[in-house]
Parts: structure tokens; sequence; C-alpha cells
């Protein structure tokens, strides 16, 4: 058996390859969008890739699942709850696939989703312990699908919580302690609160370790699950949706038109949003008026679609080198909107449109904040990280919900904005001197060097 984990630090997701030696056919589960990695590891092994099989409608990622299917000819697979407006083969509980010597089973195990499933995988047919089980979002390293999402219509947070609790009982946890445990998640992802950095555990070891399968109450365990839980981005309930239809496919290799300097400024002043990729430092140094900073080096995707919506339209303002990677992972959260790009060296031949930022030091923001009577101090940070400790004085508005909470802080006002270590300072701070706000400056280094300068 061929058993791959494929790994997407950035958005904290994983994807799986599995391939039948005997057969030569293979199976992906949960992919990414953009597929060149699987069709190359299939070619490299000599395999067809006959299915592409979903443990649930995705929040925080567009699945690959239509883009696979297009290139390959492979059914997509659900468990029988879901209900996909394309074709897709659905499989009943227990209702296995047979590669060749590898089985795969579909282990219905709502709760994250009421249409979750897992599938349990082994190696050869006849062996009694499973190689292992690919839960998804149901089972974590560490900790358990939220079932708070409320992307699920007609079902509460109670209930999906109880029918979580239920799976992880009489589905997962009957699996014997040496099945290996590979979720679709892993540290950074919005889908938990306590995800371990490791990417793959035993039911073993999670039955020991993890804090949410210690419960046997049920109205305990969802009360604990659904405690601080993190600020999802708004892009979440699209992407919920949009991995239930049919929908065009990403050509990963296309590239965006390049525009020229009186497009750029025509898209902008049309209400176009312009996305500078470079890290906070090289943006404050000089960029487009009316840009916003969503750094290539962060987690990129996630947090362009907390602050710009999946209906508005993209520019680019990026190194060419950098185009194709700032587009598709745009896409892998189903943002397809980018129309075209424009080269940031060129910002050069545009100095009336082009305006320099301000990010103070830790000792300069001590400096300012007790010589400016009103300095308006805005944390940006999620609940948790306000909840340990914070600035007196501050204002919280996480950056997911910077947008819609504008009116709670006023533009006229001196201000500063901080984080954790300044890359959402510096995108919200970007965010803010779009709408109008003339006096904004970031802290370099965030929260974590003004305690150090204490």
């Amino acid at each position: 058996m061929i058993f791959e984990q494929f790994y997407l630090e950035c958005l904290s997701h994983a994807s799986y390859f599995i391939g039948d030696e005997s057969s030569k056919k293979a199976v992906v589960v949960d992919p990414q969008r953009d597929i060149a990695q699987y069709l190359t590891r299939a070619e490299e092994l000599g395999m067809t890739i006959t299915h592409v099989l979903e443990t649930h409608f995705h929040a925080d990622f567009l699945s690959g699942h239509l883009e696979l299917a297009e290139a390959t000819g492979a059914v997509i697979g659900y468990g029988s709850k879901a209900a996909p407006e394309f074709p897709a083969s659905l499989f009943e509980d227990g209702e296995r696939l047979v590669l060749g010597e590898v089985v795969i089973e579909a282990r219905h195990t709502p709760g994250h989703t009421p249409e979750s499933t897992s599938w349990v995988v082994w190696e050869h047919q006849g062996d009694e312990v499973p190689y292992g089980v690919l839960t998804g979002d149901t089972l974590f390293i560490g900790d358990v699908g939220r079932p708070d999402l409320l992307v699920s219509v007609g079902k509460t947070a109670d209930e999906l919580g109880h029918m979580l609790f239920a799976s992880l009982r009489d589905r997962i946890l009957v699996l014997p302690d040496a099945t290996r445990v590979f979720p679709a998640h892993g540290a950074g992802s919005a889908c938990g609160k306590n995800l371990s950095t490791e990417t793959s555990s035993t039911i073993g070891e999670q039955r020991r370790s993890n804090y949410a399968l210690q419960f046997t109450n049920a109205d305990t365990f969802v009360a604990a699950v659904t405690e601080g839980q993190p600020e999802a981005p708004g892009y979440f309930v699209f992407d919920a949706v949009l991995n239930q239809k049919e929908r065009g496919t990403l050509d990963e290799h296309a590239m965006p038109e390049r525009y020229s300097i009186t497009r750029l400024l025509d898209a902008r002043d049309a209400g176009v949003r312009i996305v500078d990729t470079r890290d906070a430092q090289a943006y404050a140094t000089g960029h487009l008026r009316g840009s916003v900073n969503v750094g290539l080096a962060g987690r990129y995707a996630e947090y362009a679609g907390s602050v710009i919506g999946p209906d508005e339209d993209i520019v680019l303002v990026t190194d060419p080198d950098f185009v194709l990677e700032a587009k598709v992972r745009l896409a892998r959260i189903g943002y397809d909107r980018v129309t075209g790009w424009f080269p940031v060296d060129d910002l050069v031949d545009v100095p009336a449109e082009v305006e320099r930022s301000s990010r103070l030091t830790a000792p300069e923001f001590a400096a300012r904040r007790a010589e400016v009577d009103g300095l308006q101090i805005v944390d940006v940070r999620g609940e948790g990280e306000w909840r340990v400790n914070h600035l007196d004085g501050a204002v919280h508005i996480p950056v997911a919900q910077l947008r819609r909470r504008l009116s709670e802080l006023d533009a006229l006002r001196p201000t500063v904005v901080y984080c954790a270590g300044g890359y959402r300072s510096s995108l919200a701070a970007s965010v803010l001197r779009e709408v109008g706000f003339s006096d904004v400056s970031d802290i370099i280094g965030g929260f974590e060097a003004v305690l150090l300068n204490a």
C-alpha cells in the first residue's frame, strides 16, 4: 500500500493519497484545489486515481474534488448523508471500496457536520486491525471538530455536539488502539481550539491524551468543546455552501492579466480591492494608496478572506515571481475573482499615488501613548489571546470582525493597532487607512514587543 499525507501549512490542511500496488488504483481524500501534486504522484507510481473521497463539506477551504474528477475521470465519494449538487457516489455506513488488497470503509461520524464521514483503511483484506482512519474534522490530534460553526442548516450547535459525542464514542473509539489517526487539519486551523502540531497519532494515544475524549457526559462534552472557540473567518459559510455545488474548476497555471498603472488606478477608484502581498516592513516603505497588506509569508488566504468578501474583485500588487502563488492561494478558499496583477516595482512610476505607513517600535509606542491624549488603541488578536492579557484601555476587535465593526472606532482619532507579532496589525491598519482613517500606526513586534519593553 502507498499511503501519503500532503500537508499544506498555510491552511493547516491535510490531504491523503492512498494507492494499491497490486491493482495500481489510487484514491485521494480531502484534496486541496490545486491538484498537480496528486497527478504527479500518481504518474510517478504508475497509478490511476479512481476515486476522490471527501470526509464532509469543508468550510475552511474549497476542495479539489471537481478538479480531480475533471482531470482523471475519478468518481467523487461522500457518505450517504451528503447531498452534493454534482454527480457523486454516496457510501452507506459500513460500505467498502475495494481497490485490490487495500480496502476503505465509509464510517458515518456526524457531528462537526451532519454528513461527516470517516474513512477506515485496511492495508490488506482480512487484516484484523485497520492501518488507519481518516477522521476529517471529527477527531483531531489533541482535539475534536467543533460543532458550532453554524454552517449546517436545520441543526443547532447543541444538536451537532451531541451527534459528535455519539460518533466519537460509538464509531471512532471502538477501533483498536493501534489504529493510526489521520485528521484533515492541524494546529492553526479555526476548526478547533486545541489542535496539535502533530499531524497523525493513534486511537490509543488519543484515548489517553485528548482532553475532549475524557468526558462521559454528552452535555459536559458539548459545553467543553464549544467554549472558547476561535473566531471563524467570514468565508467559511461561503466555502461550506460552494463545496456542495457544481462550479467552475481552477486552472492553477493560468496567469492573471497584467494591469497598466492607469487600469490599476481605475480599478482602485471603482472599488476593486487592491492586495499588496509583501511583508509588513516592505509595505510600510511605500505602497499604493488604498491597498491592503496581506503578506504571502503568513496565513495569506485565511486573512485575505477575513477582510475581503468572496464577491469582491481583487487586483494583486506583487513581485512577478509570486503572481501565480498569490492567485492560487486565494483560489484555495474559493476566491476566484482575481482580475489582474501589477508589479510592485512599477509603483515608482506613480509617486503621487504611493504613501508610507507608520510602524512604531515598542518604545516609540510607549512615548506616543504618554504624549497623545485620547490615543485609540485597537487589539486585533483573537478572543483567547485577549483573555490571557491585553493593554489597558484597548478596544478589542479581532481582525476577522474589523470591517463590520468599523462604527465602533473613531476615524478622526490617532489610532495604534497591535496583534501578537505584527502581521495582523499591518493588515488591520491598512484596512483602516483604506476606509479613511488618517492617523494609523501599528506596532512592530506586536504585543510581545510591548511586554518586553514594559
